[in-house]
């Protein structure tokens, strides 16, 4: 017999749940369908920001902000390639988003103090923050039967620490007590993506929505011109899902699928830091029904690092804050730095799509991240690898830069010369080249203990061991797909709505194009889109 449901809807992620919240609260059928054997998408892996301007929290600590000023903040980024009637409809949409789902589904947000916008210099930025989010831990035991089927990251593995006391959210993080992790142990308390995942689920679970895992969906049912329903592939065999209202397409990115990686990306991305899932099944399922596509170029970029087996399921490690601490550079394969080390992870990844014309290749890949003892005793190093005077067992130290210029096959003299030129500026306390430390949002990254000056993020390289990590292009998920209009429907080749199908999260056409407001500016827009389509569809 096949199920019907008013709204279906496919992903678990951020934008999944915010869609299915949305829908099931405004008194919907709610069908909510997952491929993967656990919910929660890249978002329960990720530091659960999300960067909503305006929001209803910033009042609390004392800060100012106005729908006017973000969207200039954003426009000022666009390059004349964003939509303005989108950015429009976030900004009016995301402030509604947290007080419905603070009042619906316990959310309980709270603005993040000091966290400056990834280019707060720009025309509206906000250096003092304000405009990033979180939620409160959460206690996983509220989940019932539930509460270990939550996919767990495997960066940070300790659900039990909050943003800011991993890596993720702080140069040097400051873990909490013993005591404290072990209360926090007893309810199954966990932060970042997972307290959000956590009472999204929870609101669900409460309005009678249970998702059905291991459903992937593998076609839309279309009659008549309209989103009808949706055929699965299941463990039980195919399944066809009737959908009277619509279908919310929230199935993330394309970053695991290497053929429309080739087709579509402005650069290489061989390092994606997200779910495996992320195959494309949802740009597929668009593509098939007639959608007009966007932002197809582009991704979540973000450096990323290769470790051996063991250290963590991914054997990967992103490199956030490991770069903007002092006693670091990177540099590329002629020995130089390239660019601000401490820029924003996104904004990073366009160095790693810069020609070189003469070589016809890629001017910065491959590219290390470059470190002495001094940094590696104060700060430790990728992998979760705690400070200290040993380095871990698979980073070898060398006793002088033209020996680790010669091991990673960089010429010795440039490289010497660079960070030489690197250690004078730094005694000048000032990075000419490429202005390191001059931005609010560098300064965050640095070394709290120097967070409002430039030296926070400037450190001489001078004390043996040297040490290189190579470094690679990586992605937190793609975000071209399908373009939607203000409601979140998804537009066909004509510009027209294509009846009953909706899409949010990574899986759309970004309304950002390549640009990353603040911490959170993927969740954001993610949450905001799923919410507009579960209202539209109410």
């Amino acid at each position: 017999m096949t199920d019907r449901f008013d709204v279906v809807v496919l992903g678990t992620g951020a934008a999944g749940l915010t869609a299915a919240v949305t829908a099931a609260r405004r008194g919907a059928r709610v069908g909510l369908f997952e491929k993967a054997h656990e919910i929660g998408g890249t978002a329960a892996w990720s530091g659960g920001h999300v960067w909503i301007p305006g929001n209803p929290h910033q009042a609390a600590i004392s800060v100012q902000d106005s729908e006017e000023e973000a969207f200039e903040y954003i426009m000022s980024l666009s390059r004349d390639l964003l939509e303005e009637r989108l950015i429009r409809a976030y900004l009016k949409a995301g402030p509604e988003m947290v007080r419905f789902l603070d009042s619906e589904a316990g959310t309980a947000f709270y603005a993040v103090p000091d966290f400056p916008d990834y280019h707060p210099e720009h025309p509206g930025g906000k250096p003092e923050g304000g405009r990033t989010i979180e939620c409160p831990l959460f206690p996983f035991d509220e989940l019932g039967e539930w509460q270990g089927r939550v996919t767990r990251t495997p960066y940070y593995p300790n659900e039990h620490l909050t943003m800011s006391e991993t890596p993720l959210g702080a140069a040097v993080p400051r873990p909490p007590s013993a005591a404290e992790l072990a209360r926090r142990a007893i309810r199954d308390e966990r932060g970042r993506g997972q307290a959000l995942i956590g009472r999204l689920l929870k609101a669900l679970l409460d309005a009678g929505v249970e998702p059905r895992l291991e459903h992937r969906a593998r076609e839309l049912v279309v009659e008549d011109g309209r989103v009808a329903g949706v055929r699965f592939d299941t463990p039980a065999g195919a399944r066809v899902v009737r959908a009277e209202r619509g279908v919310v397409l929230a199935t993330g990115g394309f970053e695991w699928n290497e053929e429309y990686k080739r087709a579509f990306l402005r650069g290489p991305l061989t390092h994606p830091v997200s779910m495996k899932t992320n195959t494309g099944d949802g740009l597929y399922m668009a593509m098939k029904a007639g959608a007009m596509l966007g932002n197809m170029r582009e991704a979540w970029w973000i450096p990323a690092a290769d470790l051996p087996e063991g250290i963590n399921p991914m054997n990967r490690a992103m490199i956030t804050a490991d770069r903007t601490r002092p006693r670091s550079i990177m540099i590329n394969r002629r020995g130089r730095r390239f660019t601000n080390e401490a820029a924003n992870y996104n904004a990073f990844g366009g160095a790693f799509h810069v020609e070189d014309v003469t070589s016809f290749d890629y001017a910065n890949l491959p590219s290390w991240l470059i470190f002495d003892q001094g940094y590696l005793r104060a700060y430790g190093t990728v992998g979760n690898h705690p400070p200290g005077e040993e380095p871990p067992a698979w980073l070898k130290g060398f006793a002088t830069l033209k020996e680790l210029a010669e091991e990673v096959g960089v010429p010795a003299g440039e490289f010497e010369a660079t960070v030489r030129r690197w250690n004078e500026n730094v005694a000048k306390g000032a990075d000419p080249d490429y202005r390191r430390g001059e931005s609010a949002h560098d300064r965050w990254w640095g070394d709290p203990a120097y967070k409002r000056e430039v030296r926070g993020t400037l450190g001489p390289i001078d004390e043996p061991p040297y040490y290189a990590i190579p470094v690679a292009s990586g992605a937190l998920g793609t975000k071209g797909g399908p373009r939607v209009d203000p409601d979140a429907r998804v537009l066909d080749l004509d510009g027209q709505v294509i009846e009953g199908l909706y899409a949010a999260g990574n899986v759309m056409a970004s309304p950002f194009g390549m640009t990353y407001g603040g911490a959170g500016g993927t969740l954001g827009p993610a949450m905001v889109f799923a919410y507009l389509a579960g209202r539209h569809l109410t």
